[in-house]
């Protein structure tokens, strides 16, 4: 229990397991009461060495129910495509309801009766997902990390461990969230401080840069007019010794007295 709590605390989900008709009810009511990821009609080969196929089936549900809420529960105007495509939807819902959610591997798993979910443990062990287990005297007890001695077939044992399991995890589930929403104020107020202080500092650069730009808009306007004023001065010259020119023309061309 103190292993698991541990696992809710940093964050990462915990799958239980238990296939087996005395365990399913039991083990699922506490895996949702505890909002945690659960298998207990069959184990699905490569639901956690093989995640990118159980996605894709998941999809798949997700479409079809998709289908079924936009016209208004009616999956196709021809009944014998809505009959397959309602019996597929309950085929998906009945095995990946407990796992739909599951987008990455658990942090640990809780099964009950390790001979029966054999697969599940060598799924665990290949990516090194730690395993808590009710182990009877029938079975290997090597292959799990956190043992409980137990009777895996009674189900008032099962129950009573699946629910003290569920009240660990679900205290540990929320003081995980009052901690990661104030993690996320402090980041969000740091955030806010840091943006306060880089519109500060852009503000007096961003002055700056105006009154640079105001000056060089001067300085060009000086610039303008002073060449306007030269080239008015040039032309008014010219004008001028056109007009000289002009003046003196007639004079050159009188005809000399003898």
């Amino acid at each position: 229990a103190q292993f698991l709590k541990d696992v809710a605390l940093s964050g990462k989900k915990i799958l239980f397991v238990a296939t087996k008709k005395q365990a399913q009810e039991a083990v699922k009511e506490a895996a949702i009461a505890c909002e945690q990821h659960y298998m207990t009609e069959r184990w699905l080969g490569g639901t956690l060495t093989n995640n990118q196929t159980i996605r894709r089936s998941v999809r798949r549900m997700r479409q079809i129910e998709a289908m079924g809420r936009n016209n208004n529960g009616v999956y196709s105007v021809h009944k014998k495509e809505a009959s397959t495509l309602r019996r597929e939807l309950e085929k998906l819902q009945k095995n990946l309801s407990g796992v739909a959610e599951m987008e990455s591997k658990p942090g640990a798993m809780v099964i009950v009766d390790i001979c029966r979910e054999q697969n599940a443990i060598n799924e665990a062990k290949r990516l090194g997902i730690p395993v808590v287990a009710i182990v009877d005297t029938n079975a290997d007890p090597d292959p799990v990390d956190y043992v409980i001695p137990g009777n895996d077939d009674a189900v008032r044992g099962i129950k009573m461990i699946a629910d003290a399991f569920a009240k660990v995890i679900k205290e540990a589930g929320e003081e995980y969230s009052r901690v990661a929403a104030e993690r996320q104020r402090q980041r969000d107020a740091e955030q806010v401080q840091q943006d306060a202080q880089d519109r500060a500092t852009r503000r007096p650069r961003r002055e700056g840069d105006d009154a640079a730009a105001r000056a060089k808009s001067r300085l060009n306007e000086r610039r303008k007019s002073a060449s306007k004023a030269a080239k008015a001065g040039l032309e008014a010259r010219a004008a001028a010794v056109e007009s000289a020119a002009e003046e003196a023309a007639p004079e050159a061309d009188a005809p000399v007295a003898e």
